[in-house]
């Protein structure tokens, strides 16, 4: 359990990052729970409607950023869609406008035996 909590701690820290790095407009918030709202479900299904190729289920919501919309970083569970595809985890970034729309504008994939050797 200790181990879990100190890789979604990484992940979070990751996350916050990267996406500093990508976008600037506001200070990227942590929440206290990490469980999905209902608000970054509606922009990440949103985002996903059109996409093909790649299956993504939201796991945790790790930030969002408020701008003109909201910014959203979301741990998910991705599958390449074709037989036996071996599944991964990557940092899903979405950004949400004020109209409803929402789209994808970052996939990071993890390495997570790396991150767990990292962190020992």
């Amino acid at each position: 359990m200790k181990k879990l909590l100190s890789l979604l701690l990484a992940l979070m820290l990751l996350c916050t990052a990267a996406a500093a790095e990508g976008l600037s407009a506001g200070a990227w918030q942590l929440p206290e729970n990490t469980a999905i709202t209902e608000e970054a479900q509606t922009a990440f299904d949103k985002a996903m409607e059109e996409l093909v190729g790649v299956s993504y289920t939201p796991l945790a919501l790790l930030g969002t950023q408020l701008v003109s919309g909201m910014n959203y970083c979301i741990l998910c569970r991705a599958v390449v869609v074709y037989p036996d595809a071996q599944p991964y985890y990557a940092l899903v970034y979405l950004y949400a406008d004020l109209e409803g729309n929402a789209q994808i504008t970052q996939v990071v994939p993890l390495d997570i035996a790396a991150l767990a050797e990292a962190l020992g």
